[in-house]
């Protein structure tokens, strides 16, 4: 195979690629279906009435009234990472601004995860339920606390806010413990019972999140919407879509469950050695997927605790595999995350060492283009011998014409004796594909990437050129390693379409992100150098001398 129909493999493997991926997003026929049926489903919630958070048992949830979705007072609690929006009403989360992470760009705005204003309901809720539970289809508990805003102290690496609820000579304590440097919030539940009753609660946690489409392009797709972990799955991702179409309805040991969006996760880690149910709903314009932990009793005159912790930050995959099993599964990278994760691990070691991430991304494309150079010179070596032979090829159709079984008899035995192998031109291009697609998604899901600047016009690696200039610059190189093949398309035909495939990859790239264009450039100039010192080497061999011929 020459390096012409290489470029042309390598572009149809890239367009099936991005048509799969799209056609996923807007024509699989389950998901279509699933959104025939959300006017239909829509209707059926909202007539619903009742309360939005969980039964004590396994059934169905109900809907969602008035006086839950009512608020208390809020108070703020603020580590080095995070600031939270507490609702006294309930103890929900309903705002987290991620203050290491700017909203925008070059903004001095924090990032605002959870949030609850006119166009987004998206918060963490928690509680309890059951025969005592403080959280009734009538109200919940209103909560009391000492001052409205608490702040993690210079020196200090732990701060633990208390909320506490009396009902009936029992005292509940809501505590929210935030570390520092840390997006793991340790929630937890104290119940003193100091009556001669026997007290029977259920804990639960759930994240609502309003009702929204997948964002992006066709280049840079983005997932919002639900995710989980269970003992018998992983990790999997239950859309908004799955969400109408059916409830989940999963018992399970440990787990956890998630909403997920573009570099950002928010979860429910529930007490690990607990039995746990996992559930979802939707109503009203809202997703909520949450957990129910087990029936918990608590003895007259003792006191337990029920563990939690909620997560809100990004999807930073060192801390994630830290706070439970399976949760840096949410840092997706497809079916190429074998490749994607080691990848990603070099491309952090090497970027301590140069400091910049785009310096980072040339290191590791040196480093792929090293690995893959014998392959490359074979396949440069592979093609001059094919070109050599042209002429006696040539000379075998003319003389066997029609006879293909003898045709193709003879060029086996060609190659053969010549030691020439008709498809070495192609393994280099099928290894190079499965490496990209692994950093499209590392670039698409890793949020170190976020906002990290290359330099001069390229501030953010993870969006596309604002200018435009690296994939013209990637197209021109593309232009220029296709005329250096010395082995021209003879079918017009073929020409035409090779003569405008930079311009077709430079159509593409204009919406990649420019770190991935940076590799695919810097890649390409490695492969011009390559080829340029193979073909010299062959030319001093006599070789190359021959093929021009």
């Amino acid at each position: 195979m020459n390096s012409n129909r290489s470029l042309l493999l390598m572009g149809l493997l890239l367009v099936s690629f991005l048509i799969f991926t799209q056609w996923k997003q807007d024509f699989d026929p389950e998901i279509q279906a699933q959104k025939q049926m959300q006017a239909q489903e829509q209707v059926q919630q909202t007539s619903t009435q009742g309360t939005d958070l969980p039964t004590s048992s396994n059934n169905a949830i109900s809907g969602i009234n008035q006086q839950t979705t009512s608020s208390g007072k809020t108070i703020t609690v603020e580590s080095d990472v995070l600031r939270l929006t507490i609702d006294t009403l309930g103890g929900d989360v309903v705002e987290s601004d991620l203050l290491k992470f700017n909203a925008e760009l070059n903004s001095n705005t924090p990032f605002e995860l959870l949030e609850n204003n006119g166009q987004i309901q998206y918060i963490a809720q928690s509680g309890l339920v059951g025969k005592n539970g403080i959280d009734t289809p009538t109200g919940r508990a209103e909560y009391t606390v000492s001052r409205d805003s608490f702040k993690l102290a210079d020196g200090q690496d732990e701060l633990s806010v208390p909320l506490v609820f009396e009902k009936d000579g029992v005292t509940y304590t809501k505590t929210f413990t935030l570390k520092r440097g840390s997006y793991d919030i340790a929630v937890d539940y104290t119940i003193n019972n100091t009556t001669a009753e026997t007290l029977e609660v259920q804990p639960y946690g759930q994240i609502k999140h309003t009702l929204t489409e997948n964002s992006g392009n066709f280049a840079m797709p983005t997932y919002t919407g639900g995710a989980y972990s269970s003992a018998e799955v992983n990790y999997k991702k239950y859309s908004f879509d799955e969400m109408q179409k059916s409830n989940l309805s999963i018992d399970t040991k440990a787990g956890w469950i998630a909403i997920l969006q573009h570099y950002f996760v928010s979860a429910w880690i529930p007490d690990q050695d607990q039995d746990n149910s996992l559930y979802t709903r939707t109503a009203n314009g809202a997703g909520t997927i949450g957990y129910r932990g087990p029936l918990t009793q608590i003895a007259p005159n003792s006191e337990i605790t029920i563990t939690s912790s909620l997560w809100t930050g990004p999807k930073d995959q060192v801390a994630m595999g830290q706070a439970a099993n399976n949760f840096d599964l949410t840092v997706d990278y497809g079916w190429a995350w074998f490749i994607a994760k080691p990848l990603f691990w070099l491309l952090t070691h090497i970027q301590k060492l140069v400091v910049n991430w785009g310096l980072a991304i040339i290191c590791v494309t040196i480093i792929v283009k090293s690995i893959l150079y014998p392959l490359t010179k074979a396949q440069y070596t592979s093609m001059a011998k094919m070109r050599m032979l042209q002429p006696r090829i040539q000379e075998m159709r003319e003389r066997f014409g029609d006879d293909r079984q003898r045709m193709s008899q003879e060029m086996m035995k060609l190659y053969k004796e010549e030691k020439v192998n008709p498809m070495g031109g192609c393994l280099p291009i099928v290894l190079q594909m499965p490496i990209f697609i692994a950093l499209y998604w590392t670039f698409m899901e890793a949020v170190e990437l976020r906002h990290a600047p290359f330099f001069g016009w390229i501030q953010d690696l993870s969006a596309q050129d604002p200018y435009y200039i690296l994939p013209v610059l990637m197209g021109a190189s593309m232009f220029l390693l296709q005329k250096m093949s010395p082995t021209p398309v003879a079918d017009p035909t073929q020409q035409k379409v090779m003569t405008f495939m930079p311009v077709v990859f430079t159509i593409f790239f204009l919406w990649f992100p420019s770190g991935l264009v940076l590799y695919w450039l810097t890649s390409n100039l490695i492969t011009i150098t390559q080829q340029w010192l193979i073909y010299r080497g062959l030319e001093k061999k006599g070789l190359h001398s021959r093929v021009k011929k």
